[in-house]
């Protein structure tokens, strides 16, 4: 079901765009293109986007996955924790300080941007007596601080502002079949990693001394989804930039569904997360003809209530 749901907005992001395509042009750019301008709209903006959106909202929800189970807890999420800004801060650092103006150099920042900020985040919220809250607490600091130097940066330096308006509120308008060749590699291997690590995760979920009872390594598990984490949440904010709250709402809605286990959260997750992702856009398409509105703002807008729900539940506040 959750795969026929996927497929369905698959094709509304195709056929669906600020300019509007009848569904027999879509049809002709998809199975029958001779060159023409639909053709090309089609072949070479909507299906890399699309792509590029299944990639991106894939990494982001099993990213928040795989931080919700690592630090147990319900309210980690790459965009809350300052893993997305840590990228972005490292992108605008990477394009306004170095020259570097392609993916293939600014994705190296992204890395140890997201890398340096989540072990950060970790450590401010307290370590291994970090609660949800404190951790919470500490990266929305973080996150508020980067931002800011993110702002400050784009102010000064008006030439990263116009290569960088789009992309710091998170947007999948630029995507194109580079984009989607450079970074699906690290997608990748950050999905092969969590794969790897879903029943140590899982065992980690109910405490150190049950996870070494059951046989887990604790410091390989956690250095693992670090890098996991780190290889999802740094390609997929290289390629859109920040795109918050996707890794929140998904894990959530899959965990009603299938329960705590994560070899049921992450295959999932990994398919609603695009489906929350590209909806997003193409909602963000539609509202604004003949313009669009950022898919990141859409997504804020949608996960800044969710959030303040969880928030507010009773069990939530008692963690």
């Amino acid at each position: 079901m959750a795969v026929a749901v996927l497929v369905l907005v698959c094709f509304a992001s195709i056929a669906i765009g600020a300019k509007a395509l009848p569904l027999s042009d879509v049809w002709h750019g998809l199975f029958h293109h001779t060159g023409g301008n639909d053709d090309v709209l089609v072949r070479q903006v909507r299906i890399p986007r699309t792509l590029l959106g299944l990639l991106v909202g894939a990494a982001l929800g099993l990213a928040g996955a795989v931080m919700q189970a690592l630090t147990r807890n319900p309210l980690a999420e790459p965009g809350i924790l300052g893993v997305n800004a840590g990228a972005s801060a490292a992108v605008v650092s990477a394009i306004s300080f170095f020259g570097v103006t392609s993916l293939t150099g600014y994705v190296w920042f992204a890395f140890a941007g997201a890398a340096i900020v989540s072990v950060a985040v970790y450590f401010l919220g307290g370590s291994r007596s970090a609660t949800p809250v404190r951790l919470a607490l500490a990266g929305t600091a973080v996150t508020a601080a980067l931002y800011g130097y993110v702002n400050a940066v784009q102010l000064l330096d008006s030439a990263a502002l116009d290569r960088l308006r789009f992309w710091t509120v998170g947007s999948l308008a630029s995507a194109n079949t580079e984009t989607v060749g450079k970074v699906w590699p690290f997608i990748a291997l950050g999905v092969l990693l969590t794969v790897f690590i879903a029943r140590p995760l899982n065992a980690l979920e109910m405490g150190d001394d049950t996870a070494r009872a059951l046989g887990a390594h604790l410091t390989r598990t956690r250095v693992l989804a670090m890098l996991a984490v780190t290889l999802l949440c740094g390609a997929a904010t290289a390629a859109c930039g920040p795109i918050v709250f996707i890794g929140l709402m998904i894990p959530h809605l899959v965990r009603t569904l299938t329960g705590p286990d994560l070899r049921w959260i992450l295959p999932y997750a990994a398919v609603l997360s695009p489906v929350l992702l590209l909806g997003a856009d193409v909602v963000g398409r539609i509202i604004a003809r003949p313009s669009e509105l950022q898919v990141g703002i859409v997504t804020a807008l949608i996960g800044g209530p969710v959030f303040i729900h969880l928030v507010r539940r009773k069990r939530m506040s008692q963690l």
